[in-house]
């Protein structure tokens, strides 16, 4: 099946077919789902096939590959979050939506680098949303229950037979700036007052504003060659207080990224090798708004636009594929 948007119609006979699915969607539709194997996100915005667009009336649809029986889908509390790598296949994978700004999401961001044998099986999913000209509820969706949650996870453990193995590829436009001065925090948060800038105390919020500083791009950190992005929520200069989408961490050195001249061209730079063979894909709402992503087309990159992407941890600005390959 091609992973694109679908009428409510079609997923509901793809549902009651057995399909192993997970959706995006509007919450009116999504709530108008039975139940099956399946689970679901709340979000309007995409990249279909065609364009980037806006739909609240359809469903995106990624079918997962399932090899018999050899599944299971389960919800997650913010108590019970660590349990997801216990509850992988030892050769699968686990895709995964988080409500935002939740405590179970807060755990996860927070402490998942600690979970042991976090890396041993690919973790990849998304952060919920909504119509940002709305005063809806992001929610995750349990489609073997028929529950609807704000405040857990959702997910699906697939395993993999022996000739065959996951792999999720992230990929980032940004690149750190070299003039840039070293960024390091005294503590692991999504929130931050004081911080060190080239070794001198300084209260961030006032940074950004005295330097004039593009809060759309975000600082990123170098973690052994993999750049990974942290993106401002807000900076309150009035109570010194910046804000972040996903946690800055102790012991890692940020620099602010490099200026992106287009949006459009660099993702297409970056994107020229992805085929038509992933799985999953989900890029940021950050990276759709910023870079006027609605009605354009970026080579073979599809999937929901999402409020927060997971590979392994929380990332930002990022867009991420899951790839199921055959082991030579």
């Amino acid at each position: 099946m091609e992973s694109k948007l679908y009428d409510k119609e079609q997923v509901i006979a793809f549902i009651n077919e057995g399909k192993l699915l997970s959706l995006a969607g509007d919450n009116q539709v999504l709530s108008e789902l039975p139940k099956g194997n399946w689970i679901g996100g709340s979000i309007p915005y995409f990249m279909d096939e065609d364009k980037g667009k806006f739909d609240q009336n359809k469903i995106y649809v990624n079918e997962l590959e399932s090899y018999g029986d050899n599944f299971s889908i389960k919800s997650y509390n913010k108590d019970e979050i660590e349990q997801i790598v216990q509850d992988s296949y030892d050769n699968g994978y686990t895709m995964v939506i988080f409500p935002p700004f939740s405590d179970v999401l807060q755990e996860y961001a927070l402490n998942s680098s600690n979970y042991e044998g976090l890396y041993n099986n690919p973790i990849v999913g998304w952060v919920s949303g909504i119509d940002l000209n709305s005063d809806d509820t992001p929610q995750t969706y349990n489609g073997l229950t028929g529950e609807a949650y704000t405040d857990k996870a959702v997910a699906i453990h697939v395993q993999l037979p022996e000739e065959k193995f996951a792999q999720i590829e992230i990929v980032n436009i940004f690149e750190r700036d070299e003039n840039s001065p070293e960024i390091e925090f005294y503590v692991n948060s999504f929130d931050v007052i004081n911080c060190l800038i080239d070794g001198k105390e300084t209260n961030l919020a006032e940074y950004y504003e005295k330097n004039n500083i593009d809060v759309k791009l975000p600082i990123v950190a170098d973690y052994s060659g993999a750049l990974i992005n942290v993106s401002v929520k807000e900076v309150d200069t009035e109570n010194g207080l910046t804000s972040f989408y996903a946690p800055v961490f102790q012991n890692v050195k940020y620099k602010f990224a490099k200026p992106v001249n287009n949006y459009v061209k660099q993702f297409e730079i970056n994107t020229i090798d992805i085929g038509e063979k992933a799985a999953f894909s989900c890029n940021c709402i950050l990276n759709y708004l910023y870079g006027e992503l609605e009605g354009k087309k970026i080579n073979n990159v599809k999937g929901p636009i999402t409020f927060g992407e997971i590979a392994y941890q929380l990332l930002n600005q990022t867009l991420v594929n899951l790839y199921i390959e055959s082991i030579d």
